[in-house]
């Protein structure tokens, strides 16, 4: 397995902990957050077109839709 960024191993690190630290990040895991934050991507996303051509296109997450989000998966 090849070294993960530190912003991919803290959200490893997370998950684990999260799970009261038992077992251990396996690549179905990785595979798992993966999914699930893509989820999140595509469903929160706002794409704008910027610029004057086709390709320029940012697309952004509102924070507070994903907090709210965070906050109400925590809560179940």
């Amino acid at each position: 397995m090849s070294d993960l960024s530190p912003t991919a191993q803290s959200v490893i690190n997370a998950a684990v902990e999260a799970g009261g630290g038992y077992g251990r990040a396996t690549p179905v895991l990785h595979a798992r957050i993966a999914a699930a934050l893509r989820a999140v991507a595509d469903e929160l996303a706002s794409c704008l077109f910027i610029g004057p051509n086709e390709g320029d296109i940012k697309c952004v997450i509102d924070l507070s839709d994903l907090h709210d989000l965070i906050d109400e998966l925590e809560a179940q």
